[in-house]
């Protein structure tokens, strides 16, 4: 069995800019190198319309601070989708890229009725090694009162988001899925003063009782399956801006566990005949999903909400291991004859006019961080046997020829292959 580790971090940002340093929040201060992806779900990014214009122009400051940190150690934004202040990152190590295949985007509008988009969901799908994963990132209604609107809108969402393809077309197909965000669930009969003397002694456990969404867990049919750590971290809302205090404001809104991180495997086998919730869990074809820690970073203190993060690993038999397009080029480039791509096709791949071969310096951050690139070149049908090659020039003029390296042939649709 291969193993796949994969850290998910959702948080309201608030509106705030990005801290100068998120270093603790990506473990990349004490991580062991093993994280193959991660999720990034943020809620609350600065929508106003001058800001947003900024941001169509050039990439959003969330997204930038985080391919920042995390490109020089190997990671690349594999894709993003924004929906206003509702924002996706995933990012995986470089060398998975050839493994990661129909990767595709929705998003689901949800406030004012569906008109307006400061509440709802986006999601990212896509096979990894042959197994088809989602990460949906949500932003619920707020209020005490809305519990059943949030789970109205969750349902609405994954009835409205259909990718394309024959398999595992609705968000619920998918081999796993990871559903997290500001989901806005409060802690219901217990006063203000209950709720943080039982945060003050750590008796969280009172608390988790009273926990809207895991109450839901027992009668909402769409919450079935669905799993989640313990809540061993105090609760993420809210915060005065700037502090580690409990809103002190005249609302003095009462502390939540709003910032959630869940997870589901499809069904292979009747409900009832495996552990449903904990932090192991596993399908019949072998495929298992650990959690390692669920937790929240009080460091941070830019928004009214802290952020939660997670760390999950994957075990499941790699069902791809060969990639579409094999690339065979020199280690150094001296001549222009030296500065040529051969790339090799798999039997099964099917070209398209628009492949193309880019040229990247090592650390880029996204596919559209080339140097350079140039169209793959478009042979007969026959040309797909695997033992032919075709090699293209991909010479760019360079300082340092030594820091480049070629990619892996990508479609202008911006889909990894």
């Amino acid at each position: 069995m291969d193993t796949f580790q994969i850290h998910v971090i959702t948080w309201n940002v608030g509106s705030a800019q990005p801290p100068d340093d998120i270093t603790s929040l990506l473990g990349l201060n004490v991580g062991d190198g093993n994280t193959d992806m991660y999720i990034i779900g943020l809620q609350e990014v600065n929508s106003m319309i001058n800001k947003r214009l900024k941001d169509a122009l050039f990439t959003d400051q969330w997204s930038e601070v985080c391919m920042e940190r995390l490109s020089p150690f190997g990671y690349v934004l594999v894709t993003s989708q924004r929906m206003q202040g509702v924002l996706l990152l995933v990012f995986a190590k470089y060398f998975h890229l050839p493994f990661l295949r129909g990767v595709q985007t929705e998003t689901t509008r949800t406030g004012l009725g569906g008109y307006w988009g400061n509440k709802g969901g986006v999601s990212a799908r896509m096979s990894v090694f042959g197994h088809r994963l989602c990460f949906l990132n949500c932003h619920l209604p707020a209020h005490m009162e809305n519990s059943d609107q949030r789970m109205e809108d969750f349902e609405s969402i994954l009835q409205q988001q259909q990718f394309e393809g024959q398999a595992a077309t609705g968000v619920l197909d998918h081999d796993v899925v990871f559903w997290f965000g500001d989901l806005n669930f409060r802690i219901n009969d217990l006063d203000m003063q209950v709720v943080k003397s039982a945060i003050d002694n750590n008796k969280y456990s009172a608390l988790w009782e009273k926990d809207q969404l895991n109450m839901a867990k027992d009668s909402e049919t769409v919450l079935e399956g669905f799993q989640e750590g313990p809540l061993k971290f105090p609760p993420t809302y809210k915060f005065d801006v700037g502090t580690d205090t409990y809103d002190t404001s005249g609302k003095k809104r009462k502390p939540a566990w709003t910032d959630r991180i869940l997870w589901r495997m499809r069904a292979t086998a009747p409900v009832g005949t495996a552990e449903k919730r904990g932090s192991l869990s596993g399908l019949t074809s072998g495929t298992k999903v650990t959690q390692h820690y669920y937790r929240s970073h009080m460091e941070f203190t830019v928004s009214d909400h802290k952020p939660v993060s997670s760390i999950f690993t994957l075990q499941f038999p790699y069902r791809v291991d060969v990639p579409l397009v094999t690339l065979m080029v020199e280690d150094e480039w001296n001549c222009v004859a030296d500065a040529t791509a051969k790339f090799r096709l798999a039997p099964n791949y099917s070209r398209s006019s628009w492949d193309w071969i880019g040229l990247y310096k090592v650390g880029f951050k996204h596919h559209k961080d080339y140097v350079g690139y140039v169209w793959a070149k478009q042979e007969d049908n026959d040309f797909q046997r695997l033992e032919q090659q075709v090699q293209v020039y991909t010479a760019v003029k360079s300082p340092d020829s030594s820091c480049l390296h070629p990619l892996i042939p990508q479609r202008c649709s911006s889909s990894l292959l």
